[in-house]
């Protein structure tokens, strides 16, 4: 019998996991399945418990159970640890192993995938919420001059800060970014969903700078198209960090690497 591994969610009909990961499978050669799981919000651990009592052997976490994840997990490492939330989640005979690849996906797609430089660069990174934790560790670990995390709620962003003991991150609200210019600006937040773009001023993008958005669509976000109208040098949406982490999940449960410039263009060819 093929293992089984799958992502769970709520919602999760729109995820594309599943088409990544069966396309890595038939590429490594690797005997499972993956499926979707849509959990109930109040039945997580249960629903959990179940699959790798069935025999599941890992599982990708999404939207809005990470923190959850992360309680449950028996072992973190040291990036989940960081982030305060997992995304992939390891059965084995110790217990439950989580972990949280949303940061090298992100990394890798833009270091990898397009070339971008880190070291030495300014970084924005807009929001303070879980999806701007997860990446924030493997951010620092690029060799950046320095990252500053704008958000709304201003204390919010100055907890993050705090979390990460380091002199290069500073946190400010989005009123303070006038006067400032950054080499890259990383859209956390889930401003995204109602069209719309955090209020930061077009003089913070620095000449030649690159705008990333950790959300992704068929159509360009809202945040690519501030992005290409404020003539950012790369405008760039998250499916490649999708790929990047599912990637990393891949590793973590077979214990192979796969190659995945071709599922993304599938992807962008199926859009």
């Amino acid at each position: 019998m093929p293992n089984q591994y799958a992502v769970i969610g709520n919602p999760i009909e729109h995820s594309k996991s599943p088409a990544i990961h069966s396309a890595f499978a038939r590429q490594t050669g690797q005997d499972m399945v993956y499926g979707r799981i849509l959990a109930d919000l109040n039945q997580f651990a249960e629903t959990v418990r179940a699959f790798i009592a069935a025999g599941g052997k890992g599982l990708n976490v999404t939207v809005p159970f990470k923190e959850q994840a992360f309680a449950l997990a028996d072992q973190l490492s040291e990036r989940a640890q960081a982030a305060g939330a997992v995304n992939t989640l390891i059965a084995s005979h110790g217990g439950l192993h989580g972990d949280n690849t949303d940061g090298v996906g992100l990394v890798r797609d833009l270091a990898e995938r397009h070339q971008f430089d880190f070291t030495a660069k300014r970084i924005l990174l807009l929001g303070a919420g879980g999806a701007s934790r997860g990446v924030l560790l493997l951010l620092l670990q690029t060799h950046p001059a320095n990252i500053m995390i704008a958000n709304r709620t201003l204390g919010k962003a100055q907890d993050l800060a705090k979390l990460t003991n380091d002199e290069r991150v500073s946190a400010g609200g989005f009123d303070e970014l006038k006067g400032q210019s950054f080499d890259l600006i990383i859209n956390g937040t889930a401003a995204g969903l109602q069209g719309e773009v955090p209020p930061i001023p077009a003089s913070c993008l620095a000449q030649g700078g690159w705008t990333y958005d950790m959300m992704y669509a068929s159509e360009p976000t809202a945040f690519v198209r501030w992005g290409r109208q404020h003539q950012a040098g790369k405008a760039l949406d998250g499916l490649g960090m999708l790929v990047e982490q599912a990637a990393e999940s891949f590793d973590l449960w077979r214990g192979v690497r796969p190659e995945t410039e071709s599922v993304m263009q599938a992807l962008r060819a199926a859009e």
